[in-house]
C-alpha cells in the first residue's frame, strides 16, 4: 500500500484534517564499506524503512480519528523502534500533535526537538508548532521568535502569513505593541489574501492605538 509513498502524500494528508575516503590499502578498505554500507540499505535498513511507514500509517489514521490515546500508543512504539527511518520521523511528528491535543507542551516539545527530516514544508511546520508549545506554556519571547523563524523559512503565501500573524498576537502578549503593529502591518504589505481574510487593519489599529498611549 505504501510503495508509492512520498512526503507529498503526508502532506496532503497533513493538510486535509522537514559519509561513509590514498593509499592502495585506504581504497581497497573504501570498497569494503562501501559494499558493506549497500549491503546494509539493500537487506536490513531497506525493509526496516518500508515497515516504518506502516507504523506511521496506523497512527497517523487514528490521529485523522481524533482518537488520540490509541495513536499515541501506536506511536510511541513507532518512533522507539523506527528512529531514523521515514517512518519513524514522521510518527514522531504526528506523536508531537497528539501529546500537544492532550495538553502535554512539553512532551511534545521533546519529540519535535528530535524530528528531522529534509523537506522544506515539515520544517516549517516543526518550527511553528515549537512555536505554539512555548505559547501554551506561557515563554512568550521564545515562541515570538520561533513564530518569525518558521515565518521566514522559505517565505510563501500560506505558512509566512500565519506565522507572522501569531508573532504579533504574541508580541500584544509581551505588551511589545510596536513590535506587533510592524508584524501585521508585514502581514498587510505583503500578503494580500491573508491579510484579507483576517481583517488585518483591525489588529493594526488596534496596536498603533496601544502604542501611542
Amino acid at each position: 500500500m505504501l510503495d508509492n509513498f512520498s512526503f507529498e502524500d503526508f502532506k496532503r494528508q497533513l493538510k486535509e484534517n522537514d559519509k561513509l575516503r590514498f593509499t592502495t590499502y585506504a581504497l581497497g578498505a573504501l570498497i569494503v564499506l562501501s559494499l558493506g554500507y549497500f549491503t546494509y540499505r539493500q537487506f536490513i535498513w531497506g525493509p526496516s524503512n518500508e515497515k516504518s511507514k506502516d507504523a506511521y500509517w496506523s497512527g497517523l489514521n487514528y490521529a485523522a480519528k481524533d482518537s488520540t490515546d490509541k495513536a499515541i500508543s501506536i506511536l510511541e512504539p513507532a518512533v522507539r523502534n523506527y528512529d531514523g527511518k521515514q517512518g519513524g520521523e514522521l510518527a514522531q511528528f504526528i506523536l508531537a500533535r497528539q501529546y500537544m491535543a492532550k495538553g502535554n507542551f512539553t512532551k511534545a516539545l521533546d519529540e519535535l526537538e528530535g524530528f528531522d527530516v529534509e523537506d522544506t514544508y515539515l520544517s516549517i511546520y516543526k518550527i511553528g508548532l515549537q512555536g505554539d508549545c512555548k505559547s501554551e506554556l506561557k515563554k512568550y519571547n521564545e515562541a515570538l521568535e520561533l513564530y518569525i523563524e518558521a515565518a521566514e523559512l522559505n517565505e510563501n503565501e500560506k505558512t509566512s502569513p500565519e506565522y507572522l500573524f501569531k508573532a504579533g498576537l504574541v508580541a500584544e502578549k509581551l505588551n511589545d505593541f510596536e513590535r506587533a503593529s510592524e508584524l501585521y502591518t508585514r502581514i498587510k504589505s505583503n500578503y494580500l489574501t491573508f491579510s484579507n481574510s483576517k481583517a488585518i487593519d483591525k489588529y493594526i489599529a488596534r496596536t498603533k492605538n496601544k502604542t501611542v498611549k
